[in-house]
């Protein structure tokens, strides 16, 4: 018998020691909820870790990928092989909580290893429908929602919320050999990735952007639709999460699409102010 508890301490330690753009788990999760959410961070996290150890062989990182899905499926089947194990096969069976998303986030570690380019925008679509997705998915049945409306509206939040780290972390990714602008509006606009090497934020490449941000801004408005969908605090939960993506971009745009050396980030001052317009969002 494992000590689930004590996983699911010290998987909330590991949330609670890491932002994003927003806490991961915040005061706004039903407390009930927060272990759950927190290994469910756990195993994205790890996952991520291992597709990021750069100075570890590709083939190696897909062989731990490859474990880490194993584990998966025999966790599904009730069999353990640590505590962390048990508390996520918990929040599994507990929360009837579907595998595939799980394993779906997994594909897009994979891929983070294998592929550092993206032809156009429907490949960087089917990466977000593996990297971002799942998560909104696996929130929405933590909370016994299973409408598959509502889940087009997650889809289109959680996609937003990754294109908008895309644009937020150009500079990060570039450094780790990836690129997630699609290549064909590079083309388009007359990007060339050399420009992110030398950090020249040229009209081009200000264009490029401004041409995504107001892409990714409709993505934002369409997932406000979900909201009518929620209950109680998830409600402001979901809402403070999308005002936090649109104010990533409004501060891109304010810098006058300066991405270089100017990462942009949420303070103390603008989570205040976004939750408490999260309240009049319906």
């Amino acid at each position: 018998m494992f000590a689930i508890d004590k996983a699911y301490k010290s998987a909330l330690a590991l949330a609670q020691s890491h932002y994003e753009n927003f806490p991961v788990v915040s005061f706004l999760i039903p407390k009930r909820q927060r272990k759950h959410v927190a290994i469910i961070y756990w195993f994205a996290r790890t996952a991520d870790d291992i597709a990021d150890e750069g100075e570890v062989p590709g083939e190696e990182r897909i062989k731990k990928l490859n474990e880490l899905q194993k584990r998966v499926d025999e966790i599904a089947e009730g069999k353990y092989q640590n505590e962390i194990d048990a508390a996520l096969g918990n929040t599994l069976k507990i929360n009837n909580l579907s595998p595939e998303n799980l394993k779906n986030l997994l594909i897009a570690f994979k891929q983070d290893v294998t592929k550092k380019r993206y032809e156009n925008f429907d490949e960087v679509l089917s990466y977000c429908k593996y990297s971002a997705n799942p998560v909104g998915r696996l929130i929405l049945e933590l909370n016994k929602i299973r409408n598959d409306e509502a889940i087009k509206y997650s889809d289109s939040i959680c996609t937003a919320l990754q294109l908008t780290n895309f644009i937020q972390d150009i500079e990060i990714d570039y450094t780790k050999g990836r690129i997630y602008l699609p290549q064909d509006e590079m083309k388009k606009f007359n990007v060339d990735e050399k420009m992110f090497g030398l950090k020249e934020n040229n009209a081009n490449l200000k264009k490029l952007l401004k041409f995504n941000i107001e892409r990714i801004e409709k993505m934002f408005e369409e997932g406000k639709l979900l909201i009518p969908f929620l209950k109680g605090r998830l409600k402001y939960e979901i809402a403070w999460t999308i005002l936090g993506g649109e104010k990533i971009l409004e501060k891109i745009k304010i810098s006058d699409y300066n991405i270089f050396g100017n990462r942009p980030t949420l303070s103390k001052i603008d989570f205040l102010n976004l939750l408490r317009k999260s309240i009049f969002i319906r």
